[in-house]
């Protein structure tokens, strides 16, 4: 007895689960920034940040440019924050914080893209945080560069510098993604498999504008702070199953 696909029409179109990605490519950097202020911006979700070190969350920024994909081709960038799975407990000594990185997820808390089909399947199928937004995108170049754009007003710029290239396999194959959307926290799995990898320390820089999600960046120190590493994926899939609800 085979089990029904789950579906959502989208704009008229029926989009099936899990959502395929067979081409993207990424540039992101890594922050360490305080835990306290990473831990108010994202109250509302009910989560709490992981602390690689003690009063220290990590902060992603990311930007993709899907090329082929079940949402068709479009622009993202991604502000996310490493997180404690839900109901686990803060883990104490050097230890503690070691072994609570196993199982860490990555909470999306802003999302925006630069298409309305997107727009509607990332919060309608997910509860993903997606606005419309401009985002101009060069990833052509040794240095990869993106800004948002909201009615000519920067938000946000972020260049990244290439790195050393790594063995292929490298990265986290799965990944565990949530959100927050109108007071509803989801999970989502999410897997990846990235090719054509490069890594650093450093490498990044960030300029921000006057969008509320960038005061919030200014507030953990992003306009001013060292990166922590930064990459590029030259070639990515990944996989999108159903979102479920979670009780923080």
């Amino acid at each position: 007895m085979t089990s029904a696909v789950e579906a959502h029409a989208i704009q008229g179109e029926r989009v099936e689960l899990p959502v395929r990605i067979r081409d993207a490519a990424v540039a992101s950097a890594m922050f360490a920034v305080p835990a306290d202020a990473a831990r108010a911006v994202i109250s509302y979700s009910g989560l709490d940040v992981a602390e690689p070190l003690p009063g220290r969350a990590i902060c992603s920024l990311a930007f993709v440019r899907y090329a082929d994909g079940d949402l068709g081709p479009y622009h993202e960038f991604a502000v996310a924050f490493l997180v404690r799975p839900p109901g686990s407990a803060p883990p104490t000594g050097a230890l503690g914080r070691l072994s609570g990185m196993k199982g860490v997820g990555a909470f999306i808390h802003w999302l925006p893209v630069n298409q309305e089909f997107t727009l509607e399947a990332g919060r309608t199928i997910w509860g993903f945080p997606k606005e419309l937004a401009d985002i101009p995108m060069d990833l052509a170049g040794r240095v990869k560069r993106c800004a948002v754009r909201f009615g000519g007003r920067t938000a946000i710029e972020v260049a990244v510098r290439s790195g050393a290239p790594m063995p292929e396999g490298s990265g986290a194959p799965k990944v565990e993604a949530y959100s927050c959307m109108d007071g509803v926290t989801r999970r989502t799995p999410w897997t990846v498999t990235p090719s054509e990898v490069r890594m650093r320390p450093g490498g990044a820089k960030v300029v921000l504008g006057d969008h509320p999600v960038a005061e919030e960046l200014r507030g953990l120190g992003l306009d001013r702070a060292r990166a922590l590493s930064s990459s590029t994926v030259g070639h990515l899939r990944m996989v999108f199953e159903g979102a479920e609800e979670v009780r923080p």
